[in-house]
């Protein structure tokens, strides 16, 4: 009897400690009307959704576009309360005229959302088959880009007391190919993390999106299977004979799969990104993603060997072997 009163006990912990959390996560602020939310990369995926969503909800999106046509398209199927600006986030003449932008957009109201969404992901390939350019691609976009964007709109954010939202990922916490793209991710989270910590005082509230796989343009196996095939066919030929033409193929599979088997419910990143916005009580970390819950975040805190284990399996093998 005292062993079921126990356990009971534990349940009823367990249940007023969900619903705890449901109510935190359910309260939304008020007077959003009156907010400006800046937006990177909002020509497609992600970022278009949620200029979409946060225009739905009254908000005065401010939404950088990387071309004109992409601007364009987005203002058609928008509000006149969205406005939208180009801006290549490599570019540091651009980001700061952005930046100026922004600061005669919003005036004393101060800025209440940055949400660096902008991404870059070609480079998914073996290490020793990229050249430092094709690194640099991917971090310029990925990491120093967003660095970039945030730290010139940073004051605007801290007068307004507003929210940082960044763009991760769920190889930012599992590193599972080669390329730039992981690193970049990882220096998400690091530049987050030490941002959050920062800003506390401040009022600044900084959140961290882990998506996992989702069927949008950026996982097209056509475009990386493209880029491997010309890594592949400008490699000497002592490193092909190293790793072998069948390892090439492997690595050719694993990219169609990807997109075979990512997710097509898209809206659960911009939903995450607009709760990071709008609630009153945003979480650190979202990981919207089955693959990303149940898989990159769990394996990340395993020891490394169980991990290692885990991913090299199924990693493609050298001929050398």
């Amino acid at each position: 009897m005292s062993c079921f009163i126990m356990w009971l006990a534990v349940l009823v912990v367990l249940v007023l400690i969900l619903m705890y959390r449901w109510y935190r996560q359910s309260q939304i602020l008020e007077n959003l009307t009156d907010k400006y939310v800046f937006i990177t990369g909002c020509d497609s995926g992600f970022g278009n959704m949620l200029a979409k969503q946060l225009d739905r909800r009254g908000m005065r999106v401010l939404a950088a576009c990387f071309s004109e046509k992409g601007a364009g398209t987005l203002k058609k199927e928008t509000s006149s309360r969205l406005q939208t600006v180009i801006l290549d986030v490599t570019d540091s003449t651009s980001v700061s005229s952005a930046a100026k932008w922004v600061s005669n957009t919003v005036g004393n109201k101060g800025l209440w959302g940055v949400v660096n969404n902008a991404g870059y992901s070609l480079g998914v390939a073996p290490n020793e088959w990229q050249k430092i350019e094709d690194y640099a691609k991917v971090l310029n976009v990925n990491l120093l880009g967003m660095i970039n964007v945030t730290v010139h709109l940073l004051h605007l954010v801290r007068k307004a007391q507003g929210r940082i939202v960044n763009v991760s990922s769920g190889v930012g916490r599992l590193s599972t190919f080669g390329g730039g793209y992981c690193p970049s991710k990882f220096g998400v989270e690091a530049f987050s993390d030490s941002l959050r910590r920062e800003m506390r005082d401040f009022g600044v509230k900084v959140s961290i999106i882990e998506p996992g796989a989702f069927q949008t343009t950026i996982i097209a196996s056509d475009m990386h299977v493209n880029f491997l095939r010309r890594l592949w066919e400008n490699l000497p030929t002592a490193v092909k004979e190293s790793y072998g033409h069948r390892y090439y193929e492997k690595c050719v599979k694993g990219l169609e799969s990807l997109e075979r088997t990512a997710s097509p419910r898209i809206h659960m990143v911009p939903d995450c990104m607009e709760h990071a916005v709008t609630a009153v009580y945003p979480w650190t970390r979202y990981s919207p993603g089955w693959d990303c819950k149940f898989y990159f975040i769990p394996l990340s805190y395993l020891p490394t060997v169980i991990s290692d284990y885990v991913l090299c399996r199924s990693a493609p093998k050298p001929a050398c072997m």
